[in-house]
């Protein structure tokens, strides 16, 4: 193991076992460094590697601290390597979409409240003259709040990150696929229905038939 990558599981042991807690400030670098056993070097190119996964937050002049650790701080790493992604790989980001979205609708149908239920029916309220970009949005939006209903924020997260990256080409297929938007929107409808029935196996399926059908066209749009 590379001494780097040694360092970095060093620090990281000690925050998973609580030593160093969210919001927590870390020791100066040099009793950091005597207490790990670890080099100045070798202890700064750790903190630089935690510090783009956005685990620490360096603060010139204050010091280095370990940062919320929330879900939305912890993807924005993973978001970024995704936005590096050429847009050959656009079929990959949803077929791992295929993979988790019909599970995620089947907790939502156990999970949600009456008022995760009531936001999504205000999200399927969309006007006749809305343009493709609208509606797109309401789309990711209609996606996100099924995945907030879980209560699982880590999912919520992850799928918010791979998400931001089909907007581009679902608004392609709102252009050039004739009647795609409705066809989202009834099929948008058709899966509040299993999620507020607590149908959780219908919810499942339909979500894995809308995920699929975007995924078929984004093969013979290439």
């Amino acid at each position: 193991m590379a001494v780097t990558d040694e360092a970095i599981d060093k620090i990281k042991e000690m925050i998973v076992s609580g030593q160093f807690p969210s919001g927590s400030r870390l020791p100066p670098e040099k009793d950091l460094g005597e207490a790990l056993g670890l080099s100045r070097s070798s202890l700064r190119e750790a903190v630089k590697a935690l510090e783009v996964m956005r685990v620490l937050d360096v603060r010139r002049g204050d010091g280095t601290y370990v940062t919320s650790l929330e879900p939305s701080i912890l993807h924005e790493a993973m978001s970024f390597v995704v936005d590096l992604h050429r847009d050959d790989t656009l079929v990959q980001i949803f077929a791992v979409r295929r993979l988790l979205e019909p599970p995620t609708a089947a907790l939502a149908a156990r999970h949600a409240r009456d008022a995760d239920f009531a936001t999504m029916r205000r999200l399927l309220s969309v006007s006749d003259e809305s343009s493709i970009e609208q509606l797109v949005e309401h789309d990711v939006e209609f996606h996100h709040a099924i995945a907030a209903s879980t209560g699982n924020a880590y999912l919520a997260s992850l799928l918010d990150s791979l998400s931001s990256q089909t907007v581009r080409a679902r608004v392609w297929r709102g252009i050039t696929d004739g009647g795609s938007v409705m066809r989202t929107i009834d099929e948008h409808e058709r899966i509040l229905d299993a999620l507020v029935s607590r149908d959780s196996e219908l919810a499942e399926a339909l979500m894995l038939a809308h995920v699929s059908g975007v995924e078929r066209w984004l093969h013979t749009a290439r």
